[in-house]
């Protein structure tokens, strides 16, 4: 069984849709710790399931930020998922979980991703830009911002009614399976090689 560290920042909706699967035996993951930069109600869902959980605020350790995450997620967890986590990593954890440290992001890569294309940022950017298809995106962590390897995308249409919030509820739905189905990915691709524990 792979174990996995959920990096987070808001409510925990994409945790709690891998959870839901871990219980449903859809993933054969268990999530060892949570992680989040900032006081969010997704530490409450995971502690409620009885989850390690640690907040690291962003703001305290500004460039430590990582080297702690690090510091905390080294020999213990197998894969590291981005749920909805604002900060961007670097330094050595990119490199010894190189492969093995995936994001959710809300748009189809590389359309509107890179520095502060976050949240209704990206949805509001979709509406400027008069697309007619959006979506997520579940990619690999590099050095960059949002410009890592692409593991899989989920799309929806987006109607020309459709307001910030309408758009936000659409890839929401499509983000709880695509996590989800990239971690299963992961499962299959790293199965047999040696996991931390």
């Amino acid at each position: 069984m792979f174990k996995i560290a959920v990096l987070v920042s808001g409510s925990g909706t994409n945790l709690e849709a891998i959870l839901n699967a871990i219980e449903k035996d859809e993933i054969k993951s268990k999530v060892i710790l949570v992680i989040a930069d900032r006081e969010c109600y997704a530490i409450e869902r995971a502690s409620k399931k009885g989850i390690e959980t640690h907040i690291l605020d962003r703001r305290a350790y500004r460039d430590d930020l990582s080297d702690k995450i690090y510091e905390i997620v080294k020999n213990r967890a197998d894969f590291i998922v981005l749920a909805g986590f604002l900060s961007i990593l670097k330094g050595d954890i990119l490199k010894e979980y190189k492969d093995r440290i995936i994001n959710l992001h809300p748009s189809l890569l590389p359309k509107f991703g890179g520095v502060g294309m976050y949240g209704d940022n990206v949805h509001r950017a979709v509406l400027d830009n008069r697309e007619e298809i959006t979506g997520c995106t579940v990619h690999f962590v590099d050095e960059g911002v949002d410009t890592g390897r692409i593991i899989l995308q989920r799309t929806v249409a987006v109607d020309c009614e459709d307001k910030i919030e309408d758009i936000k509820k659409k890839v929401q739905r499509e983000e709880h399976i695509a996590i989800v189905e990239a971690i299963k990915k992961l499962e299959v691709d790293y199965e047999g090689v040696n996991q931390c524990i």
